[in-house]
């Protein structure tokens, strides 16, 4: 039988497990190793498989209604002899009546006996957000001890599934870390991949759990298997990105706006909205919609959107959440692009019936909603604020989005504080319709953005996500704070695989594998954000650190380890280049350490040789505050040293840590402002910033050998 037809005929059984015979086809199918065996109904037919494998083997019973052969005792290892074979076949067939005595059982399975090498799980789960996932980590009883393990979309491509032998911690224990054997890599990629296939072609196959398979240095062998199977999960419907480009466009770039809601009244959300829409210096038309008003802040006001004698692009709503669906069957009537739903009310507050009813109404006149239960949005290159929160005008390269308006009201602070230009914030709140997956289809292709930074909690859609983030990371950096990374335990699942699923660990390894960098903690993000549009992208991996103290040195080290940045290997010649202007009593290799009396002009000459030297790619400096070199000295010197050997072609990215009294604080805004990375009174902040810059920059495939 073929596989689709192994799974028909489950499935018209009303099973939700393939026995493991059934499993044992599949593999073969599907080019997976298993061992020799065979399905025994008798106990002498199960000495003659026995003997026709070869002893010792293992007897597993083969029932359609007892997944976990160990609880019910169905399960002996190591029969050595034919006797053994013939008392445990009964065994096995006692213990699994004594178990369920209603169990339907086919027979006993006869296995070879296999084992040797390293234990590893190898399987496959449907994830609620990113569909079919495949799994590796180290098998046996270290799976549910360890936990190491890692995930990818499925299906995957071999080089993907190398990948992931070198993604678990024990990574360096497959390559036969103490003088064991390794493992066969190309054999365990080949598994990895073949099982992506697996169920990739077969959306009805729930879960996979090869556990353990054998790894050695001759090859993989899945010593058991367990295939959990149901209904699949219906297709995402996905808008064509053409169409979704045109709407965005729409959203962002409108020629009108029309407020419904709109108020004379401070302190109405609808009075805001219009405050900002005007004092915020948007070019295009605003239209007020009050049935109780004939103007509002000198515009004519209209008793609904359909009475607006012109095109209207964007409806913000500013209104109770019960008069929406009939305001948003009036906008959709008159053609408007985009719904921006303000109000809350809706599936936050577990009025589902409510969300989904102004989706269906959007739906059928194809407007987009962009909400409900959020703050609005602001793209700055149309002088565009449509919010009720406080305008914000400084325009920059960096669009940023949140699920949470108290973490918009963040982005706003932060943005205000360090001067960040942003080109856009936008609040998606419920995530009714328009989600991340929209917004980086339209910032992809706006010239305005260069990096997009997201708050999140969950995807909709998590497929629809990385498809989108894998085209925007070639050109600009995507940096996600996903909220809940705390996993709250997986669901009772049938397998280990399943079991291991936690959503942060899949949230982290797939976002990984889409080129996202992902930030720890919501100040993370934002300086990301605000940083990397500033840093030169890297040419290659060799960091060199040039410090004037000894202790930020180390931590510098330490920083840099910690984000996967790799220390430079500092030849002879380039060592001898910087002791030539550093004291005898300085230290060079890597750190550099030039000591902390120096004047500026070593600070200069130390810098400009790492920056006019090609084999190193990236600086990362440390300084503390003398009076030989004041902080505002030493923030001058950088920034014209990087500015100078910038113009002459040697453009690479410098970052700083600045320890000392208050005036470190200025110096460092002035790095900034001159396109260094600098910050006071941490060493560790300049260094992640300068690691997410080469995750994305590895991501983008922007390093050269």
């Amino acid at each position: 039988m073929t596989t689709r037809e192994i799974l028909e005929k489950a499935l018209a059984e009303g099973r939700t497990a393939l026995t493991a015979p059934e499993g044992r086809r599949i593999c073969q199918e599907y080019g997976i190793a298993t061992p020799g065996e065979g399905l025994a109904t008798s106990p002498q037919e199960a000495v003659e498989i026995a003997e026709s494998i070869g002893l010792p083997v293992v007897l597993k019973i083969v029932s359609p209604d007892i997944l976990h052969k160990t609880d019910a005792g169905g399960v002996l290892v190591g029969l050595r002899t034919g006797e053994e074979v013939l008392a445990g076949y009964d065994t096995i067939l006692a213990n699994a009546r004594a178990y369920d005595p209603d169990a339907v059982i086919d027979g006993v399975q006869v296995q070879q006996l296999v084992g040797g090498g390293h234990e590893v799980i190898i399987g496959a789960v449907t994830d609620p957000t990113f569909g079919k996932v495949v799994a590796f980590g180290l098998g046996g009883v270290l799976v549910e001890v360890l936990k190491d393990v890692t995930f990818r979309l499925a299906p995957l491509s071999g080089d993907d599934a190398l990948g992931m032998l070198d993604d678990i911690r024990a990574a360096e224990v497959l390559r036969g870390a103490r003088g064991a054997e390794p493992a066969d890599r190309q054999a365990l990629a080949h598994m990895i991949e073949r099982v992506g296939a697996l169920v990739g072609d077969h959306p009805e196959i729930v879960e996979v759990d090869l556990n353990p398979v054998f790894a050695g240095p001759d090859g993989a062998v899945a010593a058991d298997v367990r295939v959990l199977i149901g209904e699949p999960q219906p297709e995402r419907e996905r808008l064509p990105r053409e169409l979704i480009l045109e709407q965005m466009s729409r959203i962002f770039k409108p020629r009108s706006v029309a407020v419904i809601g709109a108020s004379a009244e401070q302190g109405k959300i609808g009075n805001s909205v219009m405050r900002n829409l005007i004092n915020g210096g948007y070019q295009g038309q605003i239209f007020p919609i009050n049935p109780k008003a004939d103007d509002i802040m000198g515009l004519p006001a209209y008793k609904s959107v359909a009475d607006v004698p012109f095109d209207v692009d964007v409806a913000v709503f500013a209104i109770p959440a019960a008069f929406v669906p009939a305001a948003l069957e009036q906008a959709g009537e008159k053609g408007v692009a985009g719904a921006i739903m303000i109000p809350s009310g809706f599936a936050e507050t577990g009025n589902v019936e409510g969300q989904q009813e102004i989706v269906d109404i959007a739906r059928r006149y194809g407007v987009r909603l962009l909400g409900p239960n959020i703050y609005g949005y602001y793209y700055t290159p149309e002088n565009l604020c449509a919010t009720f929160c406080t305008p914000y005008d400084v325009k920059g390269s960096v669009a940023l989005t949140s699920q949470s308006g108290g973490i918009g009201m963040a982005i706003l602070g932060f943005s205000r504080t360090t001067r960040m230009g942003v080109s856009a914030i936008v609040g998606v709140g419920n995530k009714a319709d328009v989600d991340e997956d929209d917004l980086l289809t339209f910032f992809e292709q706006d010239d305005n953005t260069r990096a997009v930074a997201m708050h999140l909690e969950d995807l909709k859609d998590g497929r629809g996500f990385v498809e989108a983030a894998r085209r925007v990371v070639k050109h600009k950096p995507v940096i996600v704070l996903k909220a809940g990374r705390t996993a709250m335990g997986a669901k009772a699942a049938g397998s280990h695989t399943g079991a291991l699923a936690g959503d942060d660990k899949v949230y982290d390894d797939i976002l990984r594998q889409a080129g996202v960098v992902r930030a720890p903690g919501l100040n993370d993000m934002l300086e990301y954000a605000r940083s990397l549009p500033l840093l030169p992208t890297p040419q290659g991996e060799n960091v060199v650190i040039i410090t004037g103290a000894g202790g930020s040195g180390v931590l510098l080290s330490d920083a840099c380890v910690d984000a996967g940045l790799t220390l430079m290997e500092i030849p002879d010649d380039l060592d001898q280049a910087f002791r030539a202007y550093i004291p005898p009593f300085g230290a060079a290799g890597n750190p550099i350490d030039i000591t902390g009396g120096e004047p500026p002009s070593t600070y200069e000459n130390t810098v400009r040789l790492g920056l006019t030297d090609p084999r190193i790619h990236a600086l990362v400096l440390g300084y503390w505050h003398t009076i030989v070199t004041p902080p505002m000295v030493f923030a001058e010197l950088i920034a014209r040293v990087v500015e100078e050997e910038r113009a002459n072609g040697n453009v690479k990215p410098v970052v700083a840590s600045l320890a000392g009294d208050t005036e470190v604080e200025e110096a460092c805004d002035y790095l900034f402002d001159h396109g260094v990375i600098a910050y006071p009174y941490t060493t560790e902040k300049p260094v992640a910033v300068l690691g997410a810059k080469y995750r994305w920059a590895r991501a983008a495939g922007l390093l050269h050998e």
